[in-house]
C-alpha cells in the first residue's frame, strides 16, 4: 500500500476553517407536550433560573465526577477523555460552558480534531503535553510544549492535537464557552468520505491505491491513539498497525524538528 500520510494530513488541513456558532434559540414552544420532554428540554424551557434549579433538586445533580465517569467517555489505546456537556451533565444547561478532562497515557495521542462551536482553553495539570495547532488556511503552524499548570488556547474551528511525549501519564483540563462545543476527528472524518473524494483530496490513485483504500481505513486509530514514533521507541512500546499510522500522522504534523512557538 502506497500512502503519503503527510499529504493526506495537509489535504485535511486545507479544508479546515473557522466555524460559525449555531444559534442558541430554543427549539420548543408553548404547544410542546410536556410529557414528551426530556430533562434537557425541560431545562431549556424553564422560564427562570430558579425554575431550572428546581428541576435538579438533589446536590448530586450538580456534581460531575471525571475520575470514575461511565458517560462522556472516549477511549483508545493511548488513554481516554471524559466530557461534561449539556448531554452528560444537565446542570450545565444555561451556563454557556462545558469541560473535558483528558487522561493521556505514555505516548498517548489525542488525534487532530476541531471544535466547531467553541475555542478551547487547555491547561496541563499533570505531566507534559505537546500541542500543535493550525488556525486556518494561511495561518502559521505552531507547536507548544506545555508543562504542569501551563495553558494554551486553540481557536474555535482550528485543527489541533495534543500528545504526551513522555513515558508517564499526563492529564489536561479543557474548558469551552459552549454547552455543546462539538468535536470532529479530522483524519477519521476525511477517510469516511466516498472513495473518489478521498482519492481526489490526496492527489489521486498515485497516492492512495484504490484497492488498498479500505485496508488503509482499518488502520486509522481510534482516539485516544498511541503515537509518536520517537516516544514509542523511547518507551519501548511496539509500533504496528494503527500505532504506526498514528506515528505517521504526527510526522505529517511536523513534530520532528519543529520550532516551538
Amino acid at each position: 500500500m502506497h500512502i503519503q500520510l503527510p499529504t493526506l494530513l495537509l489535504a485535511a488541513l486545507a479544508s479546515t476553517a473557522f466555524s460559525t456558532p449555531l444559534s442558541n434559540k430554543k427549539r420548543y414552544d408553548a404547544s410542546t407536550d410536556p410529557s414528551t420532554l426530556t430533562l434537557q428540554q425541560k431545562l431549556d424551557l424553564a422560564p427562570t433560573e430558579v425554575d431550572r434549579i428546581a428541576l435538579l433538586p438533589n446536590p448530586e445533580d450538580h456534581v460531575f465526577s471525571f475520575g470514575n465517569s461511565t458517560i462522556g467517555l472516549t477511549t483508545g489505546l493511548g488513554g481516554h477523555t471524559v466530557k461534561a456537556d449539556r448531554s452528560t451533565f444537565p446542570a450545565l444547561i444555561g451556563s454557556s460552558g462545558s469541560m473535558t478532562v483528558g487522561f493521556i497515557g505514555p505516548c498517548g495521542f489525542n488525534t487532530p480534531h476541531t471544535h466547531p462551536r467553541s475555542a478551547e482553553l487547555n491547561i496541563v495539570v499533570e505531566g507534559t503535553l505537546k500541542g500543535s495547532v493550525t488556525a486556518e488556511n494561511g495561518a502559521p503552524h505552531m507547536q507548544h510544549t506545555l508543562e504542569k499548570f501551563q495553558m494554551t488556547v486553540f481557536p474555535q474551528g482550528a485543527m489541533h492535537t495534543e500528545w504526551n511525549p513522555d513515558c508517564v501519564p499526563a492529564v489536561f483540563v479543557a474548558s469551552f464557552a459552549n454547552e455543546d462545543p462539538g468535536v470532529q476527528q479530522t483524519l477519521q472524518t476525511l477517510v469516511g468520505f466516498e472513495d473518489e473524494v478521498v482519492r481526489a483530496a490526496v492527489g489521486g490513485d498515485g497516492v492512495v491505491d484504490g484497492k488498498d483504500l479500505e485496508s488503509f481505513r482499518k488502520y486509522i486509530p481510534a482516539n485516544v491513539a498511541l503515537g509518536v514514533e520517537s516516544c514509542l521507541q523511547k518507551c519501548k512500546i511496539g509500533m504496528t498497525g494503527s500505532r504506526a499510522v498514528a506515528s505517521y500522522i504526527m510526522r505529517g504534523m511536523g513534530d520532528d524538528g519543529d520550532k516551538e512557538q
